[in-house]
């Protein structure tokens, strides 16, 4: 029982010198904002060199012998089961591919210094069609050696791989070794986020710097970061990736509000008596490279089928629609069980003093259908009255929490 609910007096919270403590406060604020993206960079590191590892022993398992090779996806089949039984998630066979791909892709290199660099395979710059341009990782003089002899700890301490894994899923999906090492160099050059790599690749910077008549201003303005391109300590801390690879729990950050709306909307929906059942919170999915998150996953009983919810602090947008159009794609394609209906998407948009509820049908193009949803789920105004309510409740809770405090 708190002191609060026991009707105890609460102590004051004890006074310190005012006189520098906001500088005291900044500087351990500051060191372990470093220390835990030291943490998160350092298991990157383990990741990145285990699954070259792994990638590295299948390939050899599958060339063993020419049996071996032509039973290659079974072998992913198999051994993705027994990973995933035994490690949980990060075992698919996609990613099981990509770890192949990436052994496949990328060698290690001693420098003339006879430090060890692990860059991707690229063709001769006589084998491109358009242009010259000249690759860090391309130089002359490297040798290449004989990995085998070296283990995964020796890989790991001499730092081989100096992009996180997030980065290599992205230039594995390029096809022209060229352009996947251009990108490489550029990445570790530029110290680019995997957000930066990404925008570059999707806007196809090297076709453009090729073409470019001036490749050095290109270079320059390509190391430019924009806004859009900074990953935060918490997404860099929560990285998917990383909380697969260490089997985590999926605990995704999100504002106080946002959160606390989530949660009573949740219960709400649950209470309502209208056959709704709990499925997930923050369900996250991945799209391709890309990762999305749920808010909400339940099932209604009466009409059989998935209803995604999705909240957003802010005006409905029609990039909103889009998104949950998404989801109900991704939730079709690979949540739907047999003899169930199509999902149904629920957005509910929560700006200062009003909401917005918006329901998505997906591929339901039936009208009689479609309006059997409409029976059957709540009435719009209500959730509207709801969310506003909720915060109006939320936010006087936090004002009485600072009076307290």
């Amino acid at each position: 029982m708190t002191r609060k609910a026991a009707n105890l007096p609460v102590s004051p919270r004890p006074r310190v010198p005012a006189s520098g403590y906001s500088e005291l406060v900044s500087d351990i604020s500051g060191l372990l904002e470093q220390a835990r993206r030291t943490a998160a960079r350092s298991v990157n590191s383990i990741l990145t060199v285990t699954y070259w590892e792994i990638g590295r022993r299948i390939v050899e398992y599958e060339q063993e012998g020419r049996a071996r090779a032509e039973y290659g996806e079974k072998l992913l089949i198999h051994l993705s089961t027994d990973l995933t039984t035994k490690y949980g998630r990060g075992f698919s066979q996609r990613n099981l591919r990509k770890m192949r791909a990436f052994y496949l892709g990328w060698e290690i290199w001693q420098t003339p210094s006879a430090k060890l660099e692990a860059r991707a395979k690229i063709q001769t710059l006589s084998g491109q069609s358009e242009g010259k341009l000249q690759i860090p990782s391309a130089k002359s003089g490297q040798a290449l050696l004989p990995v085998p002899a070296l283990i995964p700890q020796e890989l790991i301490s001499m730092g081989v791989f100096p992009l996180p894994w997030s980065h290599y899923v992205h230039l594995i999906s390029v096809e022209n070794l060229q352009a996947r090492a251009f990108y490489e160099s550029e990445a570790i050059r530029g110290g680019w986020s995997v957000r930066q790599l990404d925008r570059q690749i999707s806007t196809q910077f090297f076709e453009r710097t090729v073409r470019s008549k001036n490749q050095a201003a290109m270079l320059a303005r390509g190391q430019e970061a924009r806004p859009e391109d900074t990953i935060s300590l918490e997404d860099e801390v929560r990285d998917p990736y990383l909380l697969e690879f260490l089997n985590l729990k999926d605990e995704y950050s999100e504002s106080e509000l946002e959160k606390a709306l989530v949660h009573h909307l949740e219960w709400f929906l649950l209470e309502l008596g209208n056959g709704f059942t709990f499925v997930a919170r923050q369900k996250r999915i991945r799209i391709g490279d890309e990762w999305y998150r749920m808010d909400l996953l339940l099932f209604h009983r009466r009409l059989k089928c998935l209803v995604v919810i999705d909240l957003k602090i802010g005006k409905f947008t029609h990039a909103d629609a889009g998104q949950m159009n998404l989801y109900l794609n991704y939730a079709r394609e690979h949540m739907m069980e047999p003899g169930e209906n199509e999902p149904v998407g629920l957005i509910l948009c929560s700006v200062k003093n009003d909401a917005v509820v918006h329901y998505a049908m997906g591929g339901i193009k039936a009208r009689v259908f479609s309006s059997n949803y409409l029976t059957a789920l709540p009435d719009p105004e209500t959730l509207r009255e709801e969310i506003i309510t909720a915060q109006r409740a939320i936010r006087t809770r936090r004002k009485e929490k600072k009076t307290d405090g």
